[in-house]
């Protein structure tokens, strides 16, 4: 009896019915329509409230300059991640074109099976020279890695403790994570202290913060957190995503801003903004650790290989970096440039001398209607509102890079100021 046969014999080939199809998609049953009809309520009222989320298609490189579709001129762009200007630099370009050729457009493959290349070793040797730590794992992105980082490393009889306002992917994070949570006040000492005080009885204690808050520009007194951790007998794990290349003397982040990268055992960044802007995260830190995580990370273990070509622009990205501060000292001196203006014209930019610069509004419609404004005048920023940030704290959130000219700065700053005019916010 033949395979086919078979199947039809006992049941396997049984004739499905077709679901009946329209021009425009598949026919919906009355429970979906209803889930549907829920759904479409649900946006109408974020719309109402001005709190809806509109892509902008760009349709050049990323850069301080772009094209954006529907729009007949050349913008500049004061909301990229990019604060190095290395999304499309020529070297970063040419290193992934020659990762590219040399090793493939992807792995198709997670790491231990057959996903791993001495592209991907050299980018982890690399990684931990530039931090000065002992090893480091790559991940798909700096969300993955603080996925798969908490639950590794801390069981119930740990307890974790986080600053109120950490990243969303913190956040998730620690929700994985079995151990004790406990959320101490946005970077107030005092509270993290009577935490540590509650948790004495946990076998380990991890602190965890952003060393500098996305949606704000603040940098987390990590001088202050590592005395803490020492009192206490805790450790501290800091996600560097908005620090990594270009804060401290040499852009080595907040700790070496701070002076304190012997103190901070863990580390969290990303691959995906000033180094390159394309993908990936990574963890660094002590050696058992990591090769604890490359035996437990679920995000690890269970996704693919970071693709040659982003490995290769990565590597590229590090190497200048390495050699060379000089962006890191332009982007210093561009951001003092903005922030003085601004200031000077009114305007409450939040934060501490970070290339992420938000102009606060409160208002959500005012901080939209603000950006559709200066788009208009060629400047590209987006404004900031509900669940992005909490309500009645809107804000524009300019940033920085080290490939914006004097001119950019002054000729934004200038639209700024006509447009928070024209509005009543100066």
């Amino acid at each position: 009896m033949n395979f086919m046969k078979l199947c039809k014999e006992i049941g396997l080939l049984q004739k499905v019915p077709r679901l009946k199809t329209i021009t425009q998609g598949r026919c919906y049953s009355e429970a979906e329509k209803n889930i549907i009809k829920q759904i479409s309520a649900e946006c109408d009222d974020i719309r109402s409230a001005g709190l809806w989320k509109n892509e902008r298609v760009i349709t050049t490189k990323q850069d301080s300059h772009v094209c954006v579709q529907n729009q007949e001129k050349m913008l500049l762009n004061f909301c990229a991640n990019n604060y190095l200007g290395l999304s499309s630099h020529p070297e970063v370009v040419n290193a992934g074109k020659q990762a590219l050729d040399d090793f493939g457009a992807g792995l198709s493959s997670v790491r231990f099976i057959c996903g791993t290349q001495t592209i991907h070793k050299d980018l982890e040797r690399r990684i931990s020279e530039f931090h000065g730590r002992e090893d480091s794992i790559l991940y798909a992105s700096c969300f993955d890695a603080n996925a798969g980082i908490f639950e590794t490393i801390l069981s119930p009889e740990d307890a974790i403790l986080s600053d109120e306002l950490n990243h969303a992917s913190i956040i998730d994070g620690i929700r994985l994570c079995k151990a004790q949570k406990y959320r101490y006040k946005h970077i107030d000492m005092k509270d993290l202290e009577d935490k540590l005080k509650e948790s004495q009885n946990c076998r380990r204690r991890m602190i965890t913060t952003d060393g500098v808050f996305s949606m704000d520009g603040d940098v987390a007194p990590l001088r202050e957190i590592c005395d803490l951790a020492e009192k206490y007998n805790a450790f501290v794990f800091i996600d560097e995503c908005h620090a990594t290349g270009f804060l401290g003397e040499t852009g080595r982040g907040t700790d070496e801003l701070l002076g304190v990268q012997n103190r901070v055992m863990l580390i969290n960044s990303t691959l995906g903004k000033a180094l390159g802007g394309a993908a990936g995260g990574y963890t660094t830190g002590p050696k058992p650790i990591i090769d604890l995580l490359r035996n437990r990370s679920r995000p690890y273990l269970f996704s693919n290989s970071l693709p040659p070509p982003v490995v290769g622009s990565a590597l590229k990205a590090f190497e200048m970096l390495s050699s060379d501060s000089t962006l890191v000292e332009k982007i210093k001196s561009k951001t003092q440039r903005f922030r003085d203006q601004m200031t000077s014209a009114g305007f409450s930019i939040m934060g501490h001398n970070h290339p992420i610069s938000p102009v606060f509004l409160e208002d959500a419609k005012v901080a939209t209607t603000m950006a559709d404004r200066l788009l208009e005048k060629g400047i590209y920023v987006i404004g900031f509102s509900y669940p992005v940030v909490p309500v009645g704290k809107a804000r524009i959130r300019v940033q920085i890079s080290a490939s914006h000219s004097d001119d950019d700065i002054d000729f934004a700053v200038s639209a700024f100021i006509e447009v928070g005019k024209e509005l009543g916010v100066i």
